[in-house]
């Protein structure tokens, strides 16, 4: 019990002090109560962050899609073998049979 009251015998005055107050007060406006708190700016820096990453994604996405764009556009083989696995196109003389696996 004395070693309790000799620390509340030391931080009382110090937190009597006004520049040590005016501290604290200071401390504590800028983390919760401020409009540009802390609580606030790690929430838009987690959001900075799924964005950024968004962006890395869509940038590899367009890359894939544009790499895809020009192989279809160059090469007749593989513009024909898009049209029939995505739209199901067949020649005239064919009949396409959809398996689907389970």
């Amino acid at each position: 019990m004395s070693g309790l009251k000799r620390i509340f015998r030391v931080s009382i005055p110090i937190l009597r002090n006004k520049y040590v107050l005016s501290s604290i007060l200071f401390l504590l406006w800028i983390a919760f109560f401020d409009t540009n708190n802390l609580i606030d700016r790690a929430k838009q820096l987690k959001e900075l962050h799924q964005l950024e990453a968004d962006r890395e994604y869509y940038i590899r996405r367009i890359e894939h899609d544009t790499r895809r764009m020009n192989e279809l556009e160059t090469d007749q083989k593989s513009l024909e073998k898009f049209a029939r696995e995505q739209y199901l196109m067949k020649k005239d003389n064919e009949d396409v049979f959809i398996i689907v696996e389970e």
